[in-house]
């Protein structure tokens, strides 16, 4: 008798591995936590220990960051906006969508992600919540994201999330990316884009390790993984020259600092050395 196929075999040994971190963290859901993911992470332990020593940081420390930073500047916009609409793109098997389910059960949440792990996903949502809506999916570098966006309200501010995804593009995919989403905006009130990014590790010690990691990961995921940006100035003007009208940078450092100090400077240019940072990207329609 042939061996059974995992199901799980076409997704990305990234997606397995950050979501059996966001598991451990004690924020996900068992159904999102695969085998594959539980080897990664038992795999690399030692070595994240390591890193978090000698590097101050690691991978799963900036999952966790980016996470929270994006979870909390949601649900900001949640309450500021109760009739926000969501989209989060290359979705993975992130917990969020089913988190905010449940703390806001009316909101329109929607995830899109490749075939394989659309399915996969919708699987699993709808083991836990019958209801959970499927998972769509479509190619972001083409038109059809613009039928994406058409399946919202277009009298409804709408924000797009992504984690985890954008290193993954050279500057001339993602400014394509971009420039598609912020097109989009044109049909709603707003648009506000959160995403993390991982800046050039210019202002660490072992800068060339993380270097030498980026192209090991680059040729294991047979991506374009790059590092964009070397101050938050750079990333500001990108995403304004791309359509967004504003674009707020948050480190880690500075978020997390106590007392939180994360507004006290509207344009911060300066790298403070952090693995990881949030955008937050806003276009605003005058006239709709």
């Amino acid at each position: 008798m042939p061996k059974s196929l995992s199901q799980h075999r076409h997704i990305s040994f990234t997606a397995h591995y950050t979501g059996y971190i966001w598991y451990q963290m004690g924020i996900s859901h068992p159904v999102f936590a695969t085998t594959k993911g539980k080897f990664l992470a038992t795999l690399l332990h030692p070595l994240e220990v390591w890193a978090e020593r000698s590097v101050g940081g690691s991978m799963r420390t900036t999952l966790k960051q980016r996470h929270q930073m994006i979870d909390e500047h949601l649900c900001q916009l949640i309450e500021q906006h109760p009739q926000l609409q969501i989209l989060e793109i290359a979705c993975g098997l992130s917990p969020r969508s089913w988190n905010f389910r449940q703390k806001f059960p009316e909101i329109d949440y929607r995830e899109l992600d490749l075939p394989d792990m659309a399915r996969i996903k919708t699987q699993a949502l709808q083991q836990i919540d019958q209801q959970a809506p499927e998972v769509l999916t479509a190619d972001i570098f083409s038109e059809e994201l613009d039928c994406i966006f058409q399946m919202f309200d277009p009298d409804q501010p709408l924000v797009v999330i992504n984690e985890g995804l954008i290193n993954y593009f050279d500057q001339r995919m993602l400014r394509i990316l971009l420039q598609g989403i912020a097109e989009n905006a044109r049909h709603f009130p707003a648009l506000h884009y959160l995403s993390d990014i991982y800046p050039e590790p210019v202002k660490n010690k072992l800068a060339n390790f993380i270097w030498s990691c980026s192209r090991l990961l680059k040729f294991m995921s047979r991506s374009a993984f790059t590092f964009h940006f070397k101050t938050p100035q750079e990333l500001q003007h990108f995403f304004q020259d791309a359509g967004f009208n504003q674009v707020e940078v948050q480190q880690p450092q500075r978020y997390f600092a106590e007392p939180r100090q994360q507004n006290l400077t509207p344009e911060q240019d300066e790298h403070l050395g952090d693995l990881v940072w949030m955008i937050h990207a806003v276009k605003k329609n005058s006239v709709k």
